[in-house]
């Protein structure tokens, strides 16, 4: 018997932890009798009732298990360590918020069984708010251009992963995993489907300006070189504008020694101008650097404080 394995990170869902349990279940035990499971939680040290919920559902049903972490180590750390934890033919991950809707288990799983290692649930819309939904439309296609990889727009991990794909997830030891960089990079055989993506069911959305900032700068400096690229050709083109300013005003002031009045205007406006440039690629080259840093340092994705139920015989 194939076992599916689904794996749901989660920080502060408390509201959410018992219907998304409940709801998951429901779908593998009635649509997809067919196959073992297990629904594995991997919670970011939620500082709600988040736990107590966890342990209430593992001691309900041993096939739901958990892996709670001592701190939280970030939104892409702890559902890349939860993938390689699973022990499923497949593992299909998912948000606990219901805004990744548990209806298409089976239509995964179905495209599963044709053959394709990856399904990729790709958003066409949101019910959320318009305006992030829009940026992040501006975000994946500025990114699909500028990586040498083809990324692939509005694709959050929600999806199914091959048994294979999970096993090249352990053997990579990436310590700044970007799940969606990876899928779109090694190109397994893919199938995409769409959906709509609805309304949180309860409690507010984690992401914020520095989380969204955080992932765009992950992609931006493990999977592009434009911003390098751009740095050194505006810095090369910005110097060649100012050599050729300089000798226009240069050759003003021969021709005309007592009329040509430079002043601090045009001073002022060159110093702020190559000033803001070179702060502006100086903060981006750091964003590189912090990523080899990160790499170098090779700390580990994620320490856990608890496992419930892994010693379970099924």
């Amino acid at each position: 018997m194939k076992k599916i394995s689904m794996l749901i990170p989660c920080y502060n869902e408390e509201e959410n932890i018992q219907p998304i349990s409940q709801a998951v279940v429901e779908v593998l035990e009635t649509q997809l009798p067919q196959y073992d499971y297990e629904l594995v939680f991997i919670d970011n040290c939620s500082q709600d009732r988040t736990r107590e919920y966890i342990r209430k559902v593992c001691s309900a049903n041993h096939k739901i298990k958990a892996i709670l972490n001592v701190t939280n180590f970030g939104q892409f750390n702890s559902p890349f360590y939860g993938m390689c934890q699973t022990t499923g033919d497949c593992t299909i991950t998912m948000c606990c918020d219901f805004q990744d809707p548990v209806e298409l288990i089976p239509r995964f799983v179905e495209e599963w069984e044709k053959g394709y290692k990856i399904v990729s649930g790709i958003k066409t819309s949101s019910k959320e708010n318009r305006l992030v939904y829009w940026m992040r439309s501006i975000y994946y296609k500025i990114i699909k251009n500028m990586s040498e990889v083809e990324m692939i727009e509005h694709f959050t991990g929600f999806g199914l992963y091959d048994t294979s794909f999970i096993k090249l997830l352990r053997e990579l030891k990436d310590p700044l995993p970007f799940i969606r960089g990876i899928v779109a990079e090694y190109g397994f055989k893919r199938k995409d489907i769409y959906y709509e993506q609805p309304k949180r069911r309860a409690g507010k959305t984690k992401n914020n300006f520095y989380t969204l900032y955080d992932a765009a700068m992950l992609s931006i400096t493990s999977y592009t070189k434009v911003g390098l690229r751009m740095a050194t050709f505006l810095g090369f083109i910005s110097s060649i504008i100012c050599f050729i300013i300089a000798i226009v005003y240069l050759v003003l002031k021969l021709v005309r020694w007592n009329d040509m009045v430079m002043g601090m205007a045009p001073i002022a406006i060159g110093v702020f101008l190559i000033g803001s440039i070179q702060l502006f690629f100086i903060g981006l080259l750091g964003e590189y650097i912090l990523n080899i840093n990160k790499r170098i340092m090779n700390r580990p994705l994620v320490v856990e404080e608890e496992r419930i139920n892994f010693d379970e015989v099924e």
